[in-house]
């Protein structure tokens, strides 16, 4: 089996608590609290951490990973204005045109955003974090590793939109159905 089918397989087993949450950044710190969060569906608070002034994270991919299978698996009448406002703004993150240039300075899978070399140290103090960001190049943010959260994030949200695409299908007119039209534009330009 090559390596793409042993990543997609993988993937899809990979359960929430397979990631390293702890060990992975958001602009306000750790990423401890996001299998709460997505599992509760606090959409608000889980854009603050995978989103920042036009800035994605080592929790973005992962976030979305599990948000957009959980999407999936969901009843269209539970999906909400909030959730879809956290995937527009990852959407807004993105430069779609350097994207385009650039991916192949992407690691070759998402899983490899696992390795040790990229995760933050599991009982570092706060004050030992602030040092890590002061450093030229904190961990997990050398230039390969950061464009790839921008990479594994657009796949994953082109890999959604036959998703948003059906439920746009199933909404009338109204102001999800405004929502998940834009999306499917935007993500139509990918």
């Amino acid at each position: 089996m090559d390596t793409h089918k042993i990543n997609t397989v993988s993937m899809n087993t990979l359960q929430i608590t397979d990631v390293p949450w702890l060990r992975l950044t958001t602009p306000y710190g750790r990423g401890t609290e996001l299998p709460h969060l997505i599992s509760n569906r606090e959409y608000a608070a889980i854009a603050d951490l995978i989103e920042h002034q036009g800035t994605l994270w080592q929790v973005t991919p992962w976030a979305l990973l599990f948000l957009l299978r959980n999407m999936h698996a969901r009843s269209p009448e539970d999906i909400t204005l909030s959730e879809l406002d956290l995937y527009h703004t990852v959407v807004q993150a993105l430069d779609m045109e350097n994207l385009q240039a650039d991916s192949q300075k992407s690691v070759e899978s998402l899983t490899m955003l696992l390795e040790e070399k990229y995760l933050w140290p599991v009982d570092s103090a706060p004050e030992d974090d602030e040092v890590e960001w002061e450093e030229e190049e904190a961990r997990g943010y050398d230039p390969v590793a950061f464009w790839s959260y921008y990479v594994y994030s657009c796949r994953l949200l082109k890999q959604a939109l036959p998703d948003f695409e059906s439920l746009l299908q199933r909404y009338a007119d109204s102001e999800i159905a405004e929502s998940l039209s834009e999306l499917v534009q935007q993500l139509r330009k990918f």
